[in-house]
């Protein structure tokens, strides 16, 4: 008997050294700390959120981008790749383009479209953008990730260059506006709490007066305007003083509007979140540190 109990243990264990353990798809995790099957280094990739194409872009992954949204149109290499509709996302044209990976933006695009495509065998990683800081580190883990870590590191050293200029600028300026962004006229659309817009702001010489509100996307009142008597309204669209006086009279006691300090910034460099914010931290630099010093 134990000469067969030892032959069967053997026999046993050989069997087991020869079965083969499954293969582990290798995986990365995304910026909301999801674990992302990647298969490898994906060459077929799909964007779903224009800001997210631009970071791509920028961590040197532009040429395997193989579907981009209908409201993509930065860089101009964008013109060249398939489009489809993000905002409902269409599942199918996405599944057509047969890709290895998809990229979505946590503020853009809703978690349920990345189970859909979960089930059919999309994964999808989502890239996240709530401060400044996250620009430079997204696009350099982007690119150590996916296997262009060269480009990434590159394009983001040059934005913390940028930025490191913008900050020296603003201690040199040695003053501290008090600033509201509006992203409408009639229906007064701003930014609430971790939102990279009052990074953006304060960089530039500002202080945000949103950025204590509870409210994610608050729309404010005429009253919290004219209570709030900010030194510096920056806006998303042409800013018309007479226009907004028409439809705030009540306005022309705040300090912004009294002395002329309104200024645009360029949409896509505040509401992308991208690497284009920095150029719009740039513009908010030049229009509050220039007003302000013909106080």
């Amino acid at each position: 008997m134990p000469r067969l109990t030892a032959v069967l243990t053997a026999v046993l264990l050989l069997a087991a050294c020869g079965e083969s353990e499954p293969t582990q798809q290798p995986s990365v995790v995304d910026d909301l700390g999801r674990q992302v099957v990647a298969g490898g280094t994906p060459q077929r990739l799909v964007s779903l959120a224009p800001g997210t194409t631009e970071m791509l872009f920028a961590a040197g992954l532009g040429d395997r981008l193989v579907g981009v949204t209908d409201a993509d149109d930065y860089p101009e290499a964008v013109s060249g790749i398939a489009r489809i509709q993000a905002l409902p996302l269409n599942h199918e044209a996405v599944v057509a383009l047969q890709p290895d990976l998809v990229f979505a933006s946590d503020q853009i695009n809703d978690p349920r479209d990345a189970e859909a495509l979960s089930a059919v065998g999309i994964p999808t990683y989502f890239v996240s953008v709530q401060s400044i800081p996250d620009l430079p580190r997204g696009i350099r883990a982007l690119g150590a990730r996916f296997g262009s870590a060269d480009a990434a590191n590159a394009y983001a050293d040059s934005l913390e260059r940028t930025l490191a200029e913008l900050d020296t600028r603003r201690e040199e300026f040695g003053d501290t506006l008090s600033t509201i962004f509006l992203i409408g006229d009639e229906t007064l659309f701003s930014f609430g709490p971790e939102s990279y817009v009052h990074d953006m702001i304060a960089i530039a010489g500002g202080r945000s007066l949103t950025a204590d509100l509870d409210t994610e996307a608050p729309i404010l009142s005429e009253e919290f305007v004219l209570a709030a008597a900010p030194d510096v309204i920056l806006t998303a669209f042409d800013p018309d003083p007479a226009r907004l006086l028409a439809l705030h009279p009540a306005w022309s006691t705040v300090p912004a509007i009294r002395n002329g300090r309104v200024h645009m910034i360029p949409a896509d460099e505040v509401l992308r979140a991208g690497p284009r914010i920095v150029a719009g931290t740039r513009s908010m630099s030049e229009a509050i540190q220039r007003r302000s010093r013909s106080r």
